[in-house]
């Protein structure tokens, strides 16, 4: 399928094949026939794309400090690798889209094969959107009309927020899409509306949709327009849905309101508020978030979890209903904003018109519908040799095992940063034949099947798991689906390279072992890849010629994340602990080099709901004790591991991958790199060079189980 994709680096845009979204749970599988562009937000993008890395630092100045701090951290080459790999992935344009749904997923109610409905999808032939964010469109309301449905609720939004009575009087800053739709909205309300805007033909419109209208980029006074609006008694609120860096616009709504008037933001606009202006009226200043409730809560959008109508009146989901009904009404006249439209074969030169001079607004793409709607849903898309543009997949031939020896073919499952950022390019560096790289949405699958080499790009990790060419499986999707996964590759007589960690479950553990043993041939690895750190490797050969036992003070300064992100969930994610603190349970576990005979820990009194800031006591067969300090209450400018280990009377201190040093260490002192190097490449061609040979495994499976259980073990005493 199609789809419309913008380069972070440069700005340009493309028409992409990417390969078809799948309708997962609680999803709909739309094809779409008229999207919206949204001028506003799209522009800004445009722009950001197309401004040099100093102008990009300067619109993003937070994301500059966290460049510079990682810097100090991980050196200069680690961070301008992270920030070049970040710009170079593309961006999926759009979120007002309009088709008919084709599938549903599983948990969906409501919605059915052949409905006609808007999403916040994106600008692509075929789309796969949560069922919260879709709504049926009423009979009567065009296509058309109904791509502004997502806008429209962001102005709804705004409305709610701001809450005017029938007969106030509302100022509206910034008459784009949305601002003239939030006209149009206030109106219906029974509101008195004043537009201010630099554009005539923007304000042309405001006043046919029954705003007064001030221009100040034609000397018109905005404070004595709005003096004489409200009659001398000041405004009863302002929304402001204008895109500028100026504070002009928070000071001018300050003070044309009246004592406790409202303002809203909806728009972008330069926040340094003056005290006194908010101070002596008593002032309310509200932030608006997109659609309206539910907008970025994970439960809502996508675990499909509504809100008790009875408790949340107007959900983002029930804002685009609230949409829809006023076109069919006719209280909305939409025909006026569109001023422009194209294929979508020619989306670039729409987005080409959103940073021309040629005045625009509205920008409709249309799809053409193909004769036969699964002529759109592949969901493998072959890529091509890179060099002469000729498909690079060999013919099938069919095996029921995977063969030691062969130079083997891999598929990864999944694409995102991690993936397109370390573990592909490991595996690309040593050697693997890249066979088919899967992501859910596709379109980072193309990317990086594209840029390195991939045969194909797929959403079907099960076809993908299937192929008979495939003797390796790369896992690197989010952790719930790791054991699935992990079982099925293994089942279909693959090789699996599992991103830690291997599952979330004993359970799982129980499972994966048994079919593990079950299979000797075949390899099964986490990706431990701190074992085979240059500093560490060294670190084990001057330990190794110890015998007394050792102890271990590992640090990890991990830094927070939010309790909602996924990595927290323990459905999802698995916590933290599961989920990286794996690594250092098994790298105290590698050096010791002696099984783990006990565990205990403790967290911190405050957040033991999440585990993320423990300190976890370790014993090991030999003798050896070892602790690991997993702080997430620390502060970004110190690095983030340091493993210091005293033995024998000698002492050996690891700082951040980065710097060795030995205290009493005959003939060693210090070992030190210019870069960070956390062992991913090594760790990736000691597995693939064991698959080749017919090795046995760099790992062995009886230490891969042991770390993965004592890591779901400790998490569980943590909570």
């Amino acid at each position: 399928m199609k789809q419309l994709l913008q380069s972070l680096k440069d700005g340009s845009t493309s028409l992409a094949d990417v390969p078809a979204p799948r309708a997962g749970r609680g999803q709909l599988l739309i094809q779409t026939t008229t999207t919206l562009v949204s001028a506003g937000t799209e522009r800004m993008l445009v722009e950001f794309g197309k401004g040099s890395l100093i102008q990009k630092a300067r619109s993003q100045p937070d994301k500059v400090k966290m460049v510079l701090e990682k810097a100090r951290t991980d050196g200069v080459a680690a961070t301008y690798d992270a920030v070049r790999s970040k710009l170079d992935q593309p961006l999926a344009l759009g979120y007002c889209n309009v088709g008919r749904v084709l599938e549903t997923g599983a948990d969906v109610d409501g919605f059915a094969p052949g409905d006609r409905v808007v999403s916040n999808g994106k600008h692509a032939e075929l789309v796969a959107v949560p069922k919260h964010l879709c709504a049926k469109i009423p009979e009567g309301v065009s296509d058309d009309a109904a791509a502004f449905t997502v806008l429209g609720a962001i102005g709804l939004q705004g409305i709610r927020l701001a809450a005017p009575s029938l007969g106030e009087c509302v100022v509206v800053t910034g008459l784009g899409l949305i601002g003239l739709l939030t006209v149009q909205m206030l109106r219906a309300q029974g509101c008195r509306v004043m537009g201010i805007d630099y554009d005539p033909a923007r304000l042309a419109l405001a006043a046919q949709f029954g705003a007064e209208t001030v221009n100040p980029g034609a000397g018109g006074d905005v404070l004595a327009a709005a003096d004489r609006f409200s009659r001398g008694a000041g405004v009863d609120a302002v929304i402001i849905t204008a895109s500028t860096r100026s504070n002009a616009p928070m000071h001018e709504a300050a003070t044309m309101c009246r004592k406790r008037g409202r303002i809203v933001l909806v728009g972008v606009v330069g926040l340094e508020l003056s005290r006194a202006d908010f101070y002596e009226k008593e002032l309310t200043f509200q932030v608006s978030c997109s659609y309206g409730p539910g907008r970025y809560d994970p439960a809502y959008e996508e675990q499909g979890q509504d809100y008790p109508r009875a408790f949340v009146r107007w959900t983002e989901q029930r804002n685009f209903e609230a949409i829809l009904d006023m076109m069919a009404s006719g209280a909305l006249d939409l025909a006026p904003l569109i001023t422009h439209r194209f294929e979508i074969a020619q989306g670039a030169q729409a987005m080409a018109l959103l940073t021309a001079e040629e005045p625009s607004m509205g920008i409709l793409l249309d799809y053409p519908a193909p004769a036969d709607p699964g002529d759109l849903r592949a969901r493998q898309v072959a890529l091509g040799d890179t060099q002469t543009g000729a498909p690079s997949k060999a013919p099938s031939t069919p095996r029921s095992e995977t063969t030691p020896g062969r130079a083997g073919r891999v598929t990864f499952l999944g694409a995102g940063n991690y993936a397109g950022r370390v573990l592909i390019p490991a595996f690309k560096a040593a050697g693997a034949t890249l066979d088919t790289v899967v992501s859910s949405g596709g379109v980072s699958a193309a990317h990086f099947g594209t840029k390195f080499g991939f045969a194909t790009a797929s959403t079907d990790s099960d076809a993908a798991i299937a192929d008979p060419q495939t003797d390796t499986i790369v896992i690197a999707t989010r952790h719930d689906a790791h054991a699935r996964q992990t079982l099925a590759a293994l089942r279909a007589g693959k090789h699996v390279f599992c991103e830690k960690p291997l599952c979330l479950t004993l359970e799982e553990i129980g499972e994966i072992e048994a079919e593990a043993r079950a299979r000797p041939g075949q390899h099964l690895m986490v990706g431990f890849n701190r074992r085979f750190a240059p500093h560490v490797v060294r670190m084990k050969a001057l330990l190794d010629t110890l015998k007394s036992p050792k102890t271990f003070v590992m640090t990890v300064n991990a830094g927070a994340i939010p309790a909602d992100h996924w990595t927290q969930d323990r459905a999802v994610g698995g916590g933290r602990i599961i989920g990286e603190g794996c690594h250092f349970i098994d790298l105290l576990r590698h050096l010791a080099g002696a099984a783990i005979t006990g565990h205990s820990a403790m967290a911190l009194a405050e957040s033991p709901a999440l585990g993320d800031k423990a300190s976890i006591l370790l014993g090991f067969a030999d003798g050896s004790v070892g602790t690991v300090h997993y702080l997430a209450n620390g502060h970004k400018a110190l690095p983030k591991e340091r493993l210091e280990v005293f033995a024998g009377g000698r002492v050996l201190q690891l700082d951040n991958f980065r710097a060795l040093r030995g205290h009493g260490w005959p003939g060693f002192r210090t070992m030190r790199s210019l870069s960070q190097d956390k062992g991913n490449a090594a760790c990736a061609a000691a597995f693939l060079k064991a698959v080749r040979a017919g090795a046995a495994p760099v790992i062995p499976l009886d230490e891969v189980i042991e770390v993965s259980r004592a890591a779901i073990e400790i998490d569980a005493t943590l909570r």
